[in-house]
């Protein structure tokens, strides 16, 4: 089996997967736009070959990367980079090299157009808030008139928060409407909730090989456009009532053979026309994992190891794993540097020891979203979870 990965030296941990294929009997080769040189030892130990373009961006560089992958390995079987930002471009080069495994070119659009993902959330019995495209201000104001101020803004398609704000009046309207970029941009009402991803590897039948719930807080745009602090969980087990609304989401999208990190509103109040206090409403999906380091935090959570299970979706399309299930709560904690914070990492290391399992450092890139610093840590109850991210976080 030859596998194409794309861009498999970041984030960091996706040479995880690559690993683990490699382990599978899997023929990985990597495309990406850093030397060979640069690449780290794990990652260029369990490739293959390694064909580097100038950049990932430029569709004839990799139309030319995977032909000669082709050429002199034959028949590609899988091309996959489990980033969101690749997803459309690896759609088209499957279409153009006829690689089945996988989501094409022309079905693309309904997994990252955050309208159109709104009726396969319905098709799910899941409920969506009322949303319009924005196309001039009058139609916003009429919008804002039916449900009301605060309204969510956000590209119809885009990465996580970027670009995403919430409008509470008038002055902030006409401010968008000043500003208003050429991407499409979609209006919803506003929902009071906690965030909950249903994160599934899925095999080639729409079933899920495993399982798992992540709690985020109530405004990732707030967190990332005000630079607050972040603080995330994989929780220990999953509500039934979630693990059936994944997934008959999985299913009304026609998911086959990925990762998934699938997202919900739990409501924390009651909505009219959405539903009462604790039930679920859709927000967007993403087929991919979920980012940052969670897909390590559930291997934390539950005594796993996420990447051999998708590989060996790839390869057996089974889990093969002999999984005790040792369940905890794995808890993510940020600092920024803008905050005096009370606690140092000394502190932090000496109070909670073994219970840390991850403290370093984050990627530039990665800071607007996550903060600079991260503390990761596994807990029995959830109510140490809690303690563990107020201890991080209390500041001077």
């Amino acid at each position: 089996m030859n596998f194409i990965f794309i861009s498999p030296h970041f984030p960091s941990n996706h040479w995880k997967y690559c690993d683990r294929l490699h382990k599978d009997g899997v023929n990985v080769l990597g495309i990406g736009d850093i030397p060979y040189a640069s690449l780290d030892p794990e990652l260029t130990s369990v490739l293959t070959e390694y064909y580097r373009v100038d950049s990932m961006q430029d569709y004839d560089q990799m139309f030319r990367a995977v032909a000669f992958f082709s050429f002199k390995y034959g028949k590609i079987d899988w091309i996959e980079s489990n980033n969101e930002y690749w997803l459309r471009q690896d759609a088209r080069l499957r279409t153009d090299f006829n690689i089945k495994t996988g989501v094409q070119a022309s079905d693309v659009s309904r997994f990252r157009s955050k309208s159109e993902m709104k009726q396969f959330y319905k098709k799910a019995g899941v409920p969506v808030p009322k949303h319009i495209i924005v196309s001039d201000r009058k139609a916003a104001e009429d919008f804002i008139r039916e449900v009301g101020y605060p309204v969510i803004i956000k590209p119809d398609e885009g990465l996580g928060s970027r670009h995403t704000w919430k409008l509470e009046n008038k002055k902030m309207l006409a401010h968008f409407f000043e500003e208003l970029p050429e991407e499409r941009y979609v209006m919803e009402e506003f929902v009071e909730g906690d965030i909950c991803c249903y994160d599934a590897i899925i095999d080639s039948y729409g079933e899920p090989l495993f399982e798992s719930e992540t709690v985020w807080p109530p405004s990732i745009a707030d967190i990332v456009n005000e630079q607050r602090d972040l603080s995330y969980c994989v929780m220990a087990e999953m509500p039934e009532k979630f693990r059936e609304i994944g997934r008959a989401t999985v299913e009304a999208f026609g998911v086959r053979s990925r990762f998934v990190h699938l997202e919900f509103f739990r409501l924390t109040e009651a909505k009219p026309g959405l539903g009462e206090l604790g039930d679920y409403v859709g927000l967007e999906v993403n087929m991919r994992p979920a980012g940052g380091y969670t897909t390590d935090m559930m291997n934390y959570a539950h005594a796993t190891d996420v990447y051999q299970i998708w590989a060996d979706m790839i390869a057996l399309d089974a889990n093969v794993l002999s999984d005790p299930r040792h369940d905890h709560y794995c808890v993510y904690a940020g600092q920024r540097d803008r905050y005096n914070y009370l606690h140092s990492t000394q502190d932090i290391q000496a109070k909670f020891g073994r219970q840390i399992v991850m403290a370093e450092e984050m990627p530039e890139i990665m800071a607007p979203t996550m903060g600079n610093r991260m503390y990761t840590a596994r807990f029995a109850s959830f109510e140490e979870a809690e303690s563990f991210v107020k201890y991080v976080q209390k500041k001077r």
